[in-house]
């Protein structure tokens, strides 16, 4: 779906405030402005002219000026930017309140709202307002206005490489160039994903050194795996008529022999990484033909009822940091955290568990 025209949301932004307001029973409309022209300190950049002011009264009380800045997408850098601008106002003003409105809030920039001493509200229904003893909270309204959030791009093919190595290492302070290179990729590309994390407030930057480290590890993890699923990858299944045990061992003393690139992971990543799951499923990824290992191995490749299931990588990223765990290779714990968040049989909470027990703890 295209983007609202900003003016269309402002109009429509009016109407939904006007009935929020008005159904509260205590507030009384005084009179709402679009986009008047305003005059406002030269420390304020942003929120030069509101798009939008409505006038209110509660009873015999003050009249209260609500001043809204309304956008056609809300990222979270920029709820922090125009936050800070708003409260110099409120400050500044008295009787002032400043409110964020757009077609979809999300719950975490409501709660950055929240956070930041302003309001918000959206064409869903969703708002928070918070002035002069008047509280509104209201949340859960599913988003009418779906649209393919910018922060997607970050999440196809050679782009997770670099996320990947800023979450190996989320301490870390990374020059765009050792970046590129420790992730094998473009400094172009590398600049690209930079710019998209700066968007969403999820990097801080440090300009006496040029660099830049991750802000919110559990965040960014948290959207990729919202974003991905194991199933991306070209998966073959096969059925062999060994324990699991022995699937495992087998697999990894061939691969070692030939030496051919593998990792375990989901259930069989787990088991070795923090065991959680019972499983009778082997899972791994190659980047080898699989035909001459099934033959050797004696599998036979099956629609259903497999206990081996082979993972192609869609990206050679998904090696990067693999672990060696009892003589056998497996996958980095923030590949099998991806990997089981969207494995349906109780694989979001070995995730949970995994996230726990070691990624957030190195973090």
């Amino acid at each position: 779906m295209k983007t609202m025209p900003e003016d269309e949301v402002i109009q429509k932004i009016a109407v939904v405030a006007e009935k929020t307001l008005v159904a509260t029973g205590v507030l009384r409309i005084e009179r709402i402005e679009l986009s008047p022209l305003l005059e406002l300190n030269s420390q304020v950049q942003l929120v030069k002219y509101p798009d939008l002011e409505i006038y209110v009264r509660a009873g015999g009380g003050e009249e209260f000026k609500l001043i809204f800045e309304v956008k056609s997408l809300v990222q979270p850098r920029y709820i922090n930017i125009v936050s800070a601008q708003f409260r110099a106002l409120m400050e500044s003003k008295k009787n002032w309140y400043g409110i964020l409105g757009a077609p979809y809030i999300s719950k975490e920039s409501m709660l950055l709202c929240r956070e930041n001493g302003i309001g918000c509200m959206d064409l869903a229904g969703n708002c928070y307002l918070s002035f002069n003893g008047v509280y509104i909270n209201i949340q859960g309204k599913k988003n009418p206005y779906q649209q393919k959030r910018p922060l997607k791009s970050i999440f196809y093919s050679k782009s997770t490489r670099v996320l990947r190595v800023l979450l190996s290492e989320p301490a870390r302070n990374w020059r765009l160039q050792e970046l590129a290179s420790e992730a094998q990729v473009s400094i172009g590309l590398a600049s690209n994903v930079r710019r998209r994390l700066i968007d969403y407030d999820l990097v801080i930057l440090d300009d006496e050194k040029a660099g830049f480290k991750l802000k919110d590890p559990q965040r960014l993890l948290k959207e990729w795996a919202k974003n991905y699923s194991y199933r991306d990858n070209d998966v073959t299944n096969f059925y062999s008529l060994d324990k699991t045990q022995v699937i495992e061992d087998k697999v990894a003393d061939y691969c070692k022999e030939e030496e051919i690139k593998y990792a375990f992971t989901l259930t069989s990543g787990a088991n070795l990484a923090a065991p959680f799951l019972r499983y009778n499923r082997v899972f791994f990824y190659t980047d080898s033909v699989i035909d001459p290992i099934a033959e050797v191995l004696g599998w036979k490749e099956v629609s259903s009822g497999s206990n081996i299931s082979v993972l192609k990588p869609y990206d050679e990223g998904v090696f990067y940091g693999q672990q060696l765990i009892k003589k056998k290779k497996v996958v980095s714990d923030l590949q099998l955290y991806l990997d089981l968040q969207s494995y349906e049989q109780r694989g979001q909470e070995a995730a949970e568990y995994l996230l726990a027990e070691k990624l957030a703890k190195n973090w």
